[in-house]
């Protein structure tokens, strides 16, 4: 049985905007707790998307440390004065030591980039 679509074509305001962009400030500090940059960027700029759209009544209504993280820290690692991320992926490895005992790092392009 097909689930019943809800219908989002309605945009949000009043308490709604306020607890999504809550909502997506709370996703995004959990990307960036679990050092999940890229997804962390994404709800960042959707949060700061529906931040700016609300007026400063509704600003006041959320809670003061989830503005603190949006506005100032993560613009520190998240602004535009900082470089964008690469636009390859590139894998990782740490080769297991040699005979003097020192690790090499050996940087390898993921197939099909």
């Amino acid at each position: 049985m097909a689930m019943k679509k809800k219908d989002n074509d309605k945009p949000l305001t009043g308490t709604a905007l306020i607890k999504e962009t809550c909502r997506r400030i709370r996703v995004a500090r959990g990307y960036w707790d679990a050092h999940n940059n890229r997804a962390c960027r994404g709800e960042r700029e959707k949060a700061l998307a529906l931040y700016e759209s609300l007026n400063e009544m509704e600003r006041e209504n959320v809670p003061q440390v989830l503005r603190v993280w949006l506005r100032y820290r993560s613009e520190k690692y998240f602004g535009e004065s900082r470089t964008p991320p690469p636009r390859s992926v590139r894998a990782r490895s740490v080769s297991p030591p040699d005979m003097t005992g020192n690790r090499h790092i050996v940087i390898t392009a993921q197939p099909g980039m």
